[in-house]
C-alpha cells in the first residue's frame, strides 16, 4: 500500500478485509505521523494515543477472527473539538473551557465507533465554531499544510479536522458546517467536505452555534469515502453500507454515473466580480472537464446576490449565537477570543421581531432560490473567492463564506472537492450545491470532476 497516513476509509477497508494491513499498522501510522509534524501544524487539541493502540488491537484481533463489523472498522478518524465524548474535555476551542468535562457522547460519534472506528482524539477549532478563517488567537491556530514557508488560513471552523486529514494524521475527520465550516477548511487544505441537509444527522452532543443551521459532516480525502463517512453517520448498519458499495448501489451508484446528462449552473458574470483570477482559471477548468464529461452547463443567475444571503445567513446566526452564548462573551474578564467576541455579541440588540423576520426571509428566499433552480441538478461555485491567505493578511472583520453559506441558507446540501491547483501550487475548491436531501446528485457530480481530475499531490509540509 501507499503510505498508511494518507489511505482512505476504501483504501484501509480493502486493506483490513484483504489481510494486507491492519488497524494496528494504520493506526501506529497516524500517530508516528502527529508525533512527527503535529509540533509545526498544531491541528491537533488532544490526542488519545493509549486509547487508540487498545482499540486498535482489538480491532485487528477481530478481523483477524473474521468479526469485521463493516468499512469504517479500524478506520482511525478525528473529531472537531466541539463534540462531546464522555468523560472527556471539549473546550468549543474556548480557552474558558479548558477543563469542561463532556456530560454524554455526541450520537454522531458513537455511530462512528460503533461501526468500529478508531478514535485518535480531537482536533482544533475556531472558538465556539465562530469563523472561516480557522484562526484561534488563545488555543491556537493549525498551519496550512500547503505552504512550507508562509503560514496560511487552514480554513474555519473546522481548522484541525482540514489539516489533519490533509497533511495524513488521520484517515478522515468529522468537522461541523453552520455558514461553511466543513468547505472552507475542506477547500483550503485540498480535501472533500460534504455539508449535508439540516436535520439529516443529529446534534445531540455537538456545542450549539446556531441550532436551526449547525450540521455536522465527513472531511475526508475522496469523495467515495465521504459517502462511506455518511453513511456511517446516518446509523445505516454496517454490512448494508457494504454491500452497497460491493455491489455499486444505493449511494454509491451516484459515484459511477459520471457527469453525463447533467444539467448545472456556473457562476454568472456579476458573481465573478470578487473572486480571484488564480482561484476563477481552476474554476472554468473544472467547468470544462464536467463540460467535456457531457454535462449542461448553463450561467445561473441566483435571485439575490450570494453577498445579501451570506448576510442573510449570518442573521440567523449571530441571533442564535448569542442566545447560546452570550452569557459567556458578556463576561469581559472571560478568556474568550477578542476576533470572537464581537461576531457573538452581534446578536446582542436584535429584537425577537426581527429575528423572526430573518426566518422568515429565508424561507422566501428558499423557495425563489428553488424556482430559479428548477432546471437545474445543481449549482456550481467557487468554494472560497481565494486560494489560502497568509496570516497576516487576514480581515478578521470579513468573512471567506461568501458563496458557501448560501448552502446553509436556504438548507441545501453542499459538496466541496478539490478543483485543482493555482500557479502557486495552493488548493481550490468546486462548491456542488444541490437541493436538500438530494447527497446523491452533489456526490456523482464531485466524482465525476475527480476521476477526470486526477489524484492531487501530497501537501508539502508531511508529503511522504
Amino acid at each position: 500500500m501507499a503510505d498508511l497516513g494518507f489511505a482512505g476509509i476504501g483504501d484501509l477497508a480493502d486493506a483490513y478485509r484483504d489481510g494486507r494491513s491492519s488497524p494496528i499498522a494504520a493506526v501506529d501510522r497516524c500517530l508516528a505521523r502527529i508525533a512527527e509534524l503535529d509540533a509545526e501544524l498544531g491541528a491537533w487539541q488532544a490526542v488519545y494515543a493509549d486509547e487508540a493502540r487498545a482499540a486498535a488491537e482489538a480491532a485487528s484481533a477481530a478481523i483477524r477472527c473474521g468479526h469485521r463489523i463493516g468499512p469504517f472498522h479500524g478506520v482511525p478518524f478525528a473529531l472537531k473539538d466541539i463534540v462531546d465524548v464522555e468523560g472527556r474535555v471539549t473546550t468549543g476551542g474556548c480557552a474558558a473551557w479548558r477543563e469542561r468535562i463532556s456530560p454524554r457522547t455526541a450520537t454522531i460519534a458513537r455511530r462512528l465507533i460503533a461501526a468500529g472506528g478508531i478514535l485518535l482524539g480531537k482536533t482544533k477549532t475556531v472558538e465556539m465554531a465562530m469563523g472561516g478563517w480557522g484562526t484561534n488567537r488563545r488555543m491556537g491556530t493549525p498551519r496550512n499544510p500547503w505552504d512550507a514557508n508562509v503560514a496560511r488560513t487552514p480554513g474555519g471552523s473546522s481548522s484541525g479536522s482540514g489539516v489533519a486529514v490533509a497533511a495524513g494524521l488521520a484517515a478522515c475527520a468529522i468537522g461541523t458546517d453552520t455558514g461553511g465550516s466543513v468547505r472552507l477548511p475542506a477547500a483550503y487544505c485540498g480535501i472533500v467536505g460534504l455539508k449535508v441537509t439540516e436535520r439529516r444527522l443529529p446534534t445531540d452532543g455537538i456545542i450549539p452555534l446556531s441550532h436551526t443551521l449547525d450540521t455536522p459532516g465527513p472531511m475526508t480525502r475522496s469523495v467515495e469515502d465521504a459517502a462511506l463517512m455518511f453513511e456511517t453517520l446516518l446509523g445505516r448498519h454496517p454490512g448494508d453500507t457494504e454491500r452497497d458499495r460491493e455491489r455499486r448501489v444505493g449511494l454509491f451508484a451516484a459515484l459511477d454515473r459520471g457527469a453525463q446528462g447533467l444539467r448545472l449552473g456556473s457562476l454568472s458574470e456579476a458573481e465573478r466580480q470578487g473572486v480571484a483570477d488564480d482561484v476563477l482559471a481552476v474554476y472554468d477548468e473544472a467547468i470544462e472537464r464536467l463540460r467535456s464529461l457531457g454535462a449542461d452547463i448553463v450561467p445561473f443567475e441566483p435571485p439575490s446576490p450570494f453577498d445579501s444571503m451570506k448576510d442573510g445567513c449570518f442573521a440567523i446566526i449571530a441571533a442564535e449565537g448569542y442566545y447560546h452564548h452570550g452569557e459567556l462573551y458578556e463576561d469581559e474578564t472571560a478568556a474568550v477570543d477578542e476576533d470572537v467576541r464581537p461576531r457573538i455579541l452581534a446578536g446582542r440588540g436584535m429584537a425577537a421581531c426581527d429575528y423572526i423576520g430573518a426566518l422568515e426571509a429565508r424561507a422566501r428566499e428558499g423557495v425563489r432560490f428553488l424556482e430559479r433552480m428548477r432546471a437545474l441538478d445543481a449549482v456550481l461555485t467557487p468554494t472560497t473567492a481565494s486560494a489560502a491567505l497568509p496570516l497576516e493578511d487576514v480581515d478578521q472583520h470579513d468573512t471567506p463564506a461568501r458563496f458557501t453559506r448560501t448552502a446553509n441558507y436556504l438548507a441545501l446540501c453542499a459538496l466541496n472537492v478539490p478543483a485543482g491547483l493555482t500557479a502557486s501550487g495552493l488548493p481550490v475548491g468546486l462548491q456542488i450545491m444541490a437541493r436538500g436531501n438530494d447527497e446523491a446528485m452533489a456526490i456523482r457530480a464531485g466524482a465525476a470532476l475527480e476521476a477526470a481530475r486526477g489524484p492531487l499531490s501530497p501537501p508539502p509540509i508531511g508529503a511522504p
